[in-house]
């Protein structure tokens, strides 16, 4: 289904009868009513960054729900499309950390190429209806590979902005890793604590620290 190592790994969850019902659910969903992102693009997040290339987790809740935003990966929007609040405050945040500009575009896909996986714990949503698919069980996914990710040798840094994603801390309990936590980026919350809590240089200072290469945030296409 993905392409790269995530197949093996995830190969229970891709070969059991509970998943491939599941699948047959969001499957009518594309069928009955405009789902973002498209159909091809829900597992963009683990087709980008390999098992074995996850260096870092972004945790997001789910898809942007307006017409040609959501590609699959949490917290960007396709290339050309206006920057929302959230991505506006993460530009400015990396801005007053590391001095990087990504003022244009909001394709992240360069930092999921980079080892950042961006993901999103409800892989889909209906048009114009955020959490209009919380129920629908991608969280049992979503959480198995963090999961999954938890027991990885590699240290990992988790960055968990806001209530959601700080919920999915149970998960991380392999003292190896890192958990980068702060309110989340959005206009409402992003000056309690997300501003100023310098997630990118935290990040890069501890990959540093374990023989690891860094993370070049600067978006380049």
């Amino acid at each position: 289904m993905i392409g790269n190592d995530w197949d093996e790994i995830l190969k229970p969850v891709w070969e059991s009868a509970g998943f491939n019902k599941f699948l047959n659910k969001v499957k009518d969903e594309y069928k009955n009513y405009t789902c973002y992102p498209k159909y091809e693009n829900i597992f963009n997040a683990l087709k980008l960054t390999p098992y074995s290339n996850v260096k870092v987790v972004i945790i997001g809740q789910d898809p942007y729900h307006g017409e040609g935003e959501a590609h699959g990966l949490s917290f960007s929007v396709q290339r050309g499309v206006k920057l929302p609040p959230s991505l506006q405050n993460i530009f400015k945040e990396l801005n007053d950390d590391l001095g990087i500009k990504n003022e244009t575009y909001g394709d992240l896909t360069p930092w999921a190429k980079e080892g950042v996986l961006l993901l999103n714990s409800i892989l889909t949503v209906r048009k114009d209806s955020p959490l209009s698919h919380k129920d629908l069980g991608w969280q049992l996914l979503t959480d198995h590979i963090i999961k999954i990710l938890n027991l990885k040798k590699e240290p990992i840094v988790f960055i968990l902005w806001g209530s959601y994603a700080r919920s999915k801390k149970v998960f991380i309990t392999n003292k190896q890793h890192l958990v980068i936590e702060s309110t989340h980026p959005s206009p409402y919350s992003a000056r309690n604590g997300f501003f100023g809590s310098k997630p990118f240089s935290k990040t890069n200072d501890f990959l540093k620290k374990n023989n690891e290469k860094e993370i070049n945030f600067k978006l380049t296409y």
